[in-house]
């Protein structure tokens, strides 16, 4: 550990975004959403549903296969943070759930429409989000060692902007080199590489294995220079049954951490709000605004390149007041643009009527992206900076999997209830309205989180 200097274990670090990145651009949110969902509803709709309706139970399937992943991380988070936390050895998990991110991002090359299962296109989705979601996990724990306390603002804003940079870039070879137009070429002008035929949807279902390659290819700098502390490796074995006990400890001491307790809750349903975004947004411009995937990926790009750069900016901003007030700008943000998309249709904007054929609904959708990526990074990189504060030094692991747990114990909330919703009124519009009462119940829980956690 000592012969690998500071810079290259952040720079190390960074590259965790960078390689995991295109899992939630690419996977969950602007093309192999989308594209599950055109899927799915032409097979209910060749099955004699209503369109309308068969987009709307599409966008219900996806709801109900994150809801079941959900609660798979929510269950496990904190159990291995704990167990991690006590063995002191945080790579060999982090080696695990890289392989799972390898092998389910690879199986979504199987999607093909002539062939389609949603039970094993979503059980392929939920082990690459599952790897995903785990690895981040053990990567968010190395974030205190990587500098002082306040430094980890700014270390966490560049490296989701990092991150972002990279989703930005993945978009763009996806869209310019494999994901063809309504032409038959790409947005460069090209044929799809390796003869992918458009007609299969090969063209777009590439993006599984590209994913997969994309994080096997940039994990290298991570392995490379992070290593775990050999001096916090115990003498004695730790048994399962020690993490789990550890555990049971931390849950029993919560109600005497007022801060902590407010901020897991407060983040618990904020976070959950802006996975329904991520992983809805898509899915409703190609349903309700009847975009195309590549007009979804464009929107992708734009949110990307605005997270990036709001995420840089908001490090330093972070660094300065610290990481609550940057929290609450962004939730604020979050709710404007959960308002706005939901007031959008083909013919008004802001619930006023538009002009038929106007474009100003597709330009109020981009402004929404723009919004989502601003207000969606910051918020996420200054949560891991908060829970930093929050958590006890010596049970980071430990804290970041609670932290997983919060956002993934009612992980099934916003997907659920857009399922609902989506199902019970047949309209996928009326389908997100239940983010902004989340966004809302997070920000109020904010109030009750001090800037510094029990230590001030």
């Amino acid at each position: 550990m000592s012969e690998i200097s500071q810079k290259k274990r952040i720079w190390g670090w960074y590259f965790f975004d960078w390689a995991s990145q295109p899992y939630n651009t690419l996977i969950l949110t602007f093309i192999f959403g989308p594209y599950f969902a055109l899927v799915a509803s032409d097979a209910l709709t060749a099955g004699g549903m209503d369109p309308g309706i068969a987009k709307a139970k599409a966008q219900a399937y996806w709801g109900y296969g994150l809801t079941v992943t959900g609660l798979s991380i929510a269950i496990l988070a904190p159990i291995l943070g704990s167990i991690s936390d006590n063995s002191g050895r945080k790579m060999p998990w982090i080696w695990l759930f890289s392989v799972l991110y390898f092998i389910g991002s690879m199986g979504l090359w199987l999607a093909a429409p002539g062939s389609f299962s949603v039970i094993q296109t979503l059980m392929f989705f939920g082990i690459g989000l599952i790897g995903m979601e785990f690895a981040t996990i053990f990567t968010n724990a190395y974030l205190p060692t990587l500098g002082k306390k306040d430094d980890l603002g700014r270390i966490s804003g560049t490296g989701w902007a990092f991150g972002y940079v990279g989703g930005v870039v993945s978009l763009l070879v996806m869209l310019g080199l494999f994901q063809a137009t309504e032409t038959g070429n790409t947005m460069l002008g090209l044929k799809p590489l390796f003869g992918l035929d458009p007609l299969t949807k090969a063209d777009t279902r590439i993006v599984g294995p590209m994913t997969a390659i994309w994080f096997a290819v940039f994990m290298i700098p991570f392995f490379l220079y992070m290593r775990d502390d050999p001096t916090a490796v115990p003498e004695t074995k730790v048994s399962v049954m020690d993490g789990i006990r550890e555990l049971g400890t931390t849950l029993a001491s919560l109600p005497s951490r007022p801060s902590l307790f407010a901020y897991l809750g407060s983040s618990m349903f904020y976070r959950d709000a802006l996975n329904g975004l991520y992983t809805f947004g898509g899915i409703y411009a190609l349903g309700v605004l009847d975009w195309s995937i590549t007009q979804v990926g464009v929107f992708g790009i734009l949110g990307a390149v605005s997270g990036a750069v709001f995420c840089y900016i908001a490090g330093y901003i972070d660094k300065a007041i610290g990481p609550k007030p940057v929290i609450i700008a962004s939730v604020i943000v979050l709710m404007l643009s959960s308002l706005l998309i939901i007031s959008l249709t083909p013919t008004s904007v802001l619930w006023v009527a538009v002009p038929e054929g106007s474009n100003l609904p597709n330009i109020a959708f981009y402004i929404a992206g723009a919004m989502i990526g601003a207000g969606g990074g910051v918020v996420q990189s200054a949560s891991r900076n908060m829970m930093t504060r929050q958590a006890h030094p010596d049970r980071m692991t430990e804290a970041f999997g609670l932290y997983a747990l919060s956002g993934k114990a009612t992980s099934f909330m916003a997907p659920l209830l857009i399922a609902l919703a989506s199902d019970i009124t047949g309209s996928q519009r009326l389908g997100v309205t239940p983010l902004v009462a989340l966004f809302l119940i997070g920000l109020i829980l904010l109030l009750w989180v001090k800037p510094d956690g029990e230590n001030e």
